[in-house]
């Protein structure tokens, strides 16, 4: 029988095909889901944020996480610091960009750095983004954002470098933001509060080791005067609100008991459904 790379290309194309179909059902599938979970939540109690969460340009449901805070809190200056920054495609503060925000990014990937800069010349050309690339550690950072030069008050800190984020934020006192959006390790759950050691050579090896516990993050939070008010659907992402602005706009209490949602990567990110288990040097705090 001859060979036919026509034949052959009918078959992948066929293949293809299902592939999207079964994406395309599961998505719809895994939305269904989601709705009725969070419209239960929401009849329970109508001051949480979880409910109101779409994914624009953030990898699950964080962009409309923070609309529905700004739209309880307000905004100041609408000027954000995130890190790292991804390849500027998707990551939590894109949306914020493209809405006519201003801020400053970093990420220690060259490659992810370029990306930014052939995506936005025009943002970069007018300052309205500044970029930078650096290995971020608790020692640095406070220079690297003195350095771009923004407001003391900021409206959003976002912190996403996957395995110091805990001590980088302890350590951050050259700006004082009004929300603080923060990737917590889901693998411990309250009460457990335990963090990664600090190592500032560490490099994320996409494990379950890495990063703090959400109770680790709440207690920080409260000692550098903010609130968790809630948790991505997702179970990847903390949000806090600076104390001075909670008042009682959100669900209380502000603990990690309260918020704390278990990973659940797949009911947005198709195919992920976990980190592989790996371990390494952690330590109590409280």
């Amino acid at each position: 029988m001859p060979f036919s790379f026509s034949k052959i290309w009918e078959q992948l194309r066929f293949f293809y095909g299902l592939t999207h179909r079964a994406e395309s059902i599961y998505a719809i599938l895994a939305k269904q889901y989601r709705e009725q979970t969070l419209a239960a939540e929401k009849a329970l109690d109508p001051k949480t944020i979880t409910a109101y969460g779409f994914s624009g340009y953030s990898q699950s449901d964080e962009d409309g996480i923070l609309e529905e805070i700004y739209r309880r809190i307000g905004t100041t200056n609408r000027s954000f610091v995130g890190f790292g920054c991804n390849t500027g495609v998707e990551n939590d503060s894109v949306y914020l960009l493209l809405t006519g925000w201003t801020g400053l990014w970093m990420d220690a990937d060259e490659a992810n750095v370029a990306n930014v800069r052939r995506l936005y010349p025009e943002h970069l050309k007018s300052g309205l983004l500044k970029l930078k690339q650096a290995f971020i550690t608790r020692e640095n950072i406070n220079d690297l954002i003195a350095d771009a030069q923004l407001p003391h008050e900021i409206d959003l800190l976002h912190i996403d470098i996957d395995g110091n984020d805990y001590w980088v934020w302890e350590a951050i006192n050259v700006v004082s933001p009004r929300v603080v959006l923060i990737e917590y390790n889901a693998t411990f759950r309250p009460p457990v509060a335990i963090v990664q050691k600090y190592d500032p050579n560490y490099r994320a090896n996409f494990s379950n080791y890495y990063g703090a516990s959400l109770k680790a993050l709440e207690l920080l939070g409260r000692k550098k005067g903010y609130s968790l008010v809630g948790c991505s659907f997702t179970g990847v992402n903390a949000f806090f609100v600076r104390d001075d602005l909670v008042g009682d706009l959100f669900s209380a209490p502000f603990t990690a008991e309260h918020h704390f949602r278990e990973a659940n990567y797949d009911s947005f990110v198709r195919g992920y459904r976990s980190h592989r288990k790996d371990i390494g040097p952690y330590q109590l705090v409280d």
